[in-house]
């Protein structure tokens, strides 16, 4: 009991002092990580199984400031005279409900659901188009809401093996970055159960390429 009352302090101090530094260290550097990542351009075609290639495009650029836009690319699908439409953004921000909001005009709230080996992800409909949207992360796996997203950092990042090397400087700070994919098919003649399943049968195909192809630091 001596023994511990001795060292109490010392080491609640120096618990203290690992936690202030790692604070000083997200102020002092996640923007200037932000600054830092590697260019990156989407392909002109990516594969989408039972699905044709129509054309790829750039998506027309924010008249707003948006710094946590990277990249972003467009591409169209068509199947059965079914038109698909996938906007991809690589972006620093796993806000999906906020990242809709200000950059499409969709009002409806969408319905989360989960695949088991895909991830999140999130179906609506709004004005005759159902829509799938979903944040491809880095460590794997696919996120929604901001819940998800900073749950999987927490448990990617939270380790003392990681932390120790982050405090020395051999790895970086936390990886923010997210592919949002955000899928669409005019609803037609259809349910908009019926138009899910399409997109989500889609998507699954979507994520398993960009998994493996998810841009490098």
């Amino acid at each position: 009991m001596f023994i511990w009352k001795q060292f109490r302090i010392p080491l609640l101090a120096l618990t203290f002092s690992s936690v202030l530094l790692v604070l000083a260290k997200v102020i002092l550097l996640t923007s200037a990580e932000k600054r830092t990542l590697t260019p990156f351009v989407f392909p002109e075609a990516v594969p989408l199984p039972q699905w044709q290639l129509k054309a790829s495009s750039p998506l027309p650029e924010p008249t707003e400031e948006h710094p946590e836009l990277i990249a972003q690319k467009h591409y169209q699908y068509i199947q059965n005279n079914l038109p698909l439409n996938i906007e991809m953004r690589y972006v620093t921000d796993g806000n999906l409900r906020q990242l809709m909001r200000k950059y499409t005009s969709i009002s409806s709230s969408a319905v989360v659901r989960q695949h088991q080996g895909v991830g999140y992800y999130g179906l609506l409909v709004d004005r005759q188009r159902a829509y799938l949207s979903a944040c491809i992360n880095p460590q794997g796996g696919s996120t929604f809401t901001p819940q998800q997203f900073n749950r999987k950092q927490y448990l990617y990042e939270g380790n003392w093996e990681r932390i120790l090397a982050w405090l020395l400087s051999q790895q970086s700070v936390p990886d923010q970055r997210c592919l949002w994919a955000h899928l669409s098919i005019p609803l037609q003649n259809s349910t908009p159960e019926a138009a899910y399943k399409k997109l989500e049968n889609a998507w699954f195909s979507w994520h398993q390429w960009w998994q493996p192809n998810f841009p490098k630091l």
